[in-house]
Formats: C-alpha cells, sequence, structure tokens
C-alpha cells in the first residue's frame, strides 16, 4: 500500500492511509489475528456474516424496486 505525501501535508496522509486501509479491511483481519479463533467459531462467524450480507443485499434490493421503505435518516 502506497500513500504520497503532498506538500509535507502528513496529517492529509495519514487519514489517507487509514481509509484505505479500513476500505481494504486490515484493521478487521488485525482484530482477528490478534488471538488464535477456533475453527467452529471462525466457521460460526463467518456463517453469521454471510447471513447478515445476504439480508442486507436482499434489503437493498427491496428498496430499489420500491417494496421497502428506505429507513428514515437521522
Amino acid at each position: 500500500m502506497q500513500i504520497i505525501v503532498r506538500d509535507n501535508n502528513v496529517d492529509q496522509a495519514l487519514k489517507a492511509l487509514k481509509k484505505k486501509m479500513q476500505r481494504e479491511g486490515l484493521f478487521r483481519e488485525m482484530k482477528l489475528r490478534n488471538h488464535y479463533e477456533k475453527p467452529s467459531v471462525k466457521r460460526a462467524r463467518e456463517q453469521a456474516e454471510s447471513i447478515r450480507r445476504a439480508r442486507k443485499l436482499a434489503r437493498k434490493r427491496l428498496q430499489r424496486e420500491g417494496l421497502l421503505a428506505a429507513p428514515a435518516k437521522k
């Protein structure tokens, strides 16, 4: 991963780096690798994530088709 520092603006480059790492899922992976995860726990977590993604996708599809009201924004 590479970030270019322009005009010695390190703060802006750091912000861009953090955003890029967040998008790539690096922080999440570091957190998961911090401790050993049993294969059964890993399988259960991945299955739960998969279900969550599928539900989110279905909800978005229904919203696009107009069958489900969009959530109220705060």
